[in-house]
């Protein structure tokens, strides 16, 4: 993990491998590049002309735009990176959080390989701190645990010129804040935390399923109980067995690692609410029996993303301290073709004694937690949120960068939606409709487990309603577009796993041990 450092150093005076200065785009009558706040040290080196060096180079301040400089004489840094922030804010020194972090994040990446670089990024306030902290943390990471290996062909004696991938830029050293004050440190300890947890959870995201299957999920989280003093409680196939868990069981069946419910509870003596954290940890989902199409089982990986998120949050939870208790529940279980294997017409007796007819086995994720959300019910939190990469519906509805939210109470879900939109995760509030419900009439079972194609992803989140406990303020978030990224990297977000709703989860935690509950 990328190392993090608040100094109080001078931009000029820093002793490291690069210095990352800011600029923004000026509108009107102050049109051309705006320099940033943190880069006056670097433009008096360069004689008060940097920006104009960088016009010169074809730079305009476009958000995610990244100029490399050699340093002027009387700046210990050998090389500047300028990054570009997007427009100028209305009010001075008012930059928007979200575009510190991906401003952050893309000068992080683009000095990977590197040992120390310095963030002279805007940080007059605590919130740009952390902002910038956040961002340069999270996009400094790399998934490299299955590269650079040894090459056993290889001539003994001979030395290979790619040494395997590049690392991460190695620490980051924030400049501009004010080290010495509580809340710039308790900001920089936060978001430290906040970005370790999120990379773990890109991490088990990124792993691939042959390594993370249900068992040694469960070990993850059984081994970070123990280190941040979480009770973990993890229940096998004969406890599901023993329990009535026909969701889990029903999806896991198929497979040769069987299901597994993970119960992490982080608790507080000066606790007054209880935040329930419901996560889809599907390890694996070929589709079972209804199997996927060819082109769609390559990042299949990732349908546990859900359940990283939870289990980010709630360790997360636990290293900041916060006066709330947050229960995760991981519904973990892989989705296989087999001779045992769950077929379509099936019918589950849930965990909650309904009867779900299984229509379609691909349908699977609402399955297991439609278990986990009866089980979390059952200890009377305040409110329930679960987290899941439910739908390809809701990926055509709102793309591959924002989550849909739904809930059975609309405060509930406007102050989810606020709170998204605070932390830097887009999203979108999306209805219930009740009329969409008796598509999932079956003549066999008191439920179907599909419905009318149209408007899937809500249909989705009306079933899982089904199982939420009466008076309980519930939200479903379904991440199936912003999990798991395919494209290029930008800002601070990589290629592959990306730890979505983590943030979002972490923030209402907070506000919920502050009293706000929404």
């Amino acid at each position: 993990m990328t190392a993090l450092t608040l100094s109080t150093a001078g931009a000029a005076t820093l002793r490291a491998d690069a210095l990352v200065v800011g600029v923004a785009k000026g509108t009107g009558p102050k049109s051309g590049l705006v320099l940033a706040p943190g880069s006056e040290a670097v433009d008096k080196a360069f004689d008060g002309k940097l920006a104009a060096v960088l016009e010169t180079l074809g730079a305009t301040g476009a958000e995610g735009e990244l100029t490399k400089l050699p340093a002027a004489s009387g700046l210990k840094a050998p090389v500047v990176v300028v990054v570009g922030l997007g427009p100028v804010p209305d009010k001075e020194d008012a930059y928007d959080a979200e575009a510190l972090r991906r401003a952050a994040g893309t000068a992080a990446r683009a000095l990977s390989g590197t040992k120390k670089a310095g963030f002279a990024l805007p940080a007059g306030t605590v919130e740009d701190a952390a902002a910038v902290a956040e961002g340069a943390l999270l996009g400094a990471y790399a998934f490299t645990a299955y590269q650079g290996g040894e090459d056993k062909l290889a001539p003994k004696d001979a030395k290979s010129k790619d040494s395997g991938p590049k690392q991460p830029l190695a620490e980051v050293v924030l400049l501009g804040g004010k080290a010495r004050d509580k809340a710039y440190k308790a900001a920089v300890e936060r978001a430290l935390a906040l970005a370790e947890e999120i990379n773990r959870a890109r991490d088990l995201i990124n792993t691939p399923p042959n390594d993370l299957y249900p068992e040694s999920f469960a070990a993850v989280a059984t081994a970070a109980g123990k280190e941040h003093g979480i009770k973990v409680q993890v229940l096998d196939e004969k406890a599901l067995v023993k329990g009535g868990y026909g969701g889990l069981l029903g999806v896991g069946q198929g497979s040769a690692n069987g299901p597994r419910l993970v119960k992490l509870a982080y608790t507080h003596p000066k606790a007054e609410k209880t935040l329930a954290l419901v996560g889809k940890g599907i390890t694996y989902d070929s589709g079972g029996i209804s199997l996927k199409p060819a082109g769609h089982n390559e990042t299949m990986k990732c349908d546990m993303s859900g359940a990283a998120a939870v289990f980010a949050a709630v360790v997360s939870a636990a290293r900041l301290g916060l006066k709330v208790n947050v229960t995760g529940w991981l519904a973990l279980a892989e989705n296989m073709p087999s001779g045992n294997a769950t077929r379509p017409g099936d019918v589950l007796r849930m965990y909650s004694g309904k009867t779900v007819e299984v229509l379609n086995t691909d349908a699977e994720g609402r399955l297991v937690l439609a278990d986990a959300l009866t089980r979390a019910s059952e200890e009377k939190p305040d409110a329930i949120v679960d987290v899941a990469t439910l739908t390809g519906a809701m990926v055509l509805a709102l793309g591959n960068r924002t989550f849909g939210i739904m809930a059975n109470d609309d405060a509930f879900r406007t102050s989810i939606h606020e709170i998204a939109e605070e932390v830097g995760e887009a999203s979108w509030p999306m209805p219930l409709p009740a009329d969409l419900r008796k598509g999932m009439d079956s003549p066999t079972a008191d439920i179907a487990n599909m419905g009318e194609r149209m408007g899937g992803g809500l249909v989705a989140g009306l079933f899982l309603k089904e199982f939420v406990g009466e008076g309980i303020a519930w939200a479903h978030l379904d991440i199936a577009g912003p999990a798991f990224h395919e494209g290029a990297p930008y800002g601070y977000t990589p290629k592959g796993g990306t730890g979505s709703a983590v943030r979002t989860l972490v923030r209402l935690a907070e506000r919920t041990a502050d009293g706000d509950l929404g």
